[in-house]
């Protein structure tokens, strides 16, 4: 039998360990831990959440590489189209780990009603587009179909809708200019089918998503000249080195950009947020520790008298240490189902009832997104438990400094 884990369990069961000196002061160390585990999950749900979420918005306007003229300026217009008789579509053999590839087409234009006009830009869009992350966006109506005949059926954003007073099933006119200042403008009716709100304010305000074939009339292209390639990677992380495939696997004359170099700033300042974590992280445990090698301390010197007895009897002092370490491993434990259980009842009721609001206009989200998974709450749990116990080894060496005799007339 493991006596110490035998004593270290009678100690933690009985009346007197409940009502001690020390009560007061694990209390608080359990509380610490407790404490400590709900800030990191949070700060880990959030942060992490907070990313991936901008990333889809970011992804869903552009998808993760864009591929466009060398020559095209650094407008969201398409001014010089592209052929889409390329080897690499409707299909991206030669790079693995492509999900998808798209042709679409930009256009600025004007919204105007009889009181009001609002300048957006019509992104086009055919038969081959990629609606999953818009189904997610769509707040009313249906998205539209571009499979079959060119139609007028529209998607606009919930932002611009309650600007201009639109309702689903409106319609809508939208004027583009040619390029000829002589020549009259482009009017094209629409009819509203479908209302998004992808909560990123800035493209909110300034897509509407329609058929690419009505861009393709008014700028004269071909049926098969387009605006520019989005493609869609399988796996995030290795955007860096798909984007540099893609690249070399597309023609020289055309220029391929990651979601990541289009939108620096955006993703320099999501990457912020891992510091943040981990410095949240690095000081919680601290305080953790700090507060559990107050308790052991302090349980070392309430049981000064029992530690002579037991060194008396023949127990070394790793013995001892050890009974108290797997005294302090259930103090810990106990914080950490307590800070599992208020820090995953607070992320659920975040994910489910949004209760914590975001300004979308710093914040590009509406509530703050949260991201739950098994492998960083065990990760976090285990790491916490074992980072403990290691700075609790050191307090813990006290005890080969007790002298039997002394101890045993400690009072």
């Amino acid at each position: 039998m493991n006596y110490e884990f035998f004593i270290a369990k009678r100690i933690i069961g009985s009346k007197a360990y409940k009502s001690s000196i020390s009560a007061p002061i694990i209390k608080i160390g359990i509380a610490a831990i407790a404490i400590g585990i709900v800030v990191m999950m949070v700060a880990i749900a959030t942060g992490i959440g907070l990313q991936q979420k901008i990333r889809d918005k970011v992804v869903a306007f552009n998808g993760h590489v864009t591929i466009t003229n060398y020559d095209s300026n650094q407008s969201q217009e398409s001014i010089v189209p592209i052929s889409a008789d390329q080897e690499f579509y409707p299909e991206f053999k030669t790079v693995d780990g492509i999900k998808h590839i798209q042709a679409v087409a930009t256009k600025f234009g004007v919204i105007r009603t009889e009181t009001d006009f609002e300048g957006a830009v019509l992104k086009g869009v055919g038969g081959d587009y990629n609606w999953d992350y818009f189904k997610e966006f769509l707040v009313v109506g249906k998205l539209p179909d571009y499979t079959q005949n060119r139609n007028e059926d529209i998607l606009i954003s919930e932002y611009l809708a309650n600007r201009l007073h639109f309702q689903l099933g409106d319609k809508m006119q939208m004027v583009f200019a040619k390029a000829d200042p002589n020549k009259l403008p482009n009017i094209i009716t629409y009819t509203i089918v479908g209302i998004y709100n992808s909560g990123y304010q800035d493209f909110d305000a300034t897509y509407v998503i329609g058929d690419i074939r009505h861009l393709q009339r008014i700028n004269g292209w071909e049926p098969n000249q387009i605006g520019n390639f989005e493609v869609f990677v399988d796996n995030y992380s290795d955007l860096e080195r798909k984007g540099i495939e893609i690249f070399q696997n597309t023609p020289s004359t055309l220029n391929s950009q990651t979601i990541t170099e289009k939108y620096y700033s955006v993703f320099e300042w999501i990457k912020i947020f891992d510091n943040n974590i981990y410095g949240i992280i690095g000081i919680m445990i601290l305080v953790a520790g700090i507060n559990m090698i107050t308790a052991l301390l302090v349980l070392i010197l309430e049981r000064t008298q029992m530690i002579g007895i037991l060194k008396a009897l023949g127990s070394n002092n790793w013995s001892i240490r050890k009974l108290f370490l797997y005294n302090a491993t259930y103090l810990i434990m106990l914080g950490l189902f307590w800070g599992n259980l208020i820090g995953l009842g607070l992320l659920f009721s975040q994910k489910y009832f949004k209760l914590i609001p975001l300004d979308p206009s710093v914040y590009y989200v509406t509530e703050a997104p949260v991201f739950i998974s098994v492998s960083y709450i065990v990760a976090l749990n285990v790491g916490t438990l074992v980072l403990c116990l290691v700075m609790l080894l050191v307090p813990s060496y006290i005890i080969t400094k007790i002298s039997p005799i002394k101890a045993m007339r400690f009072n």
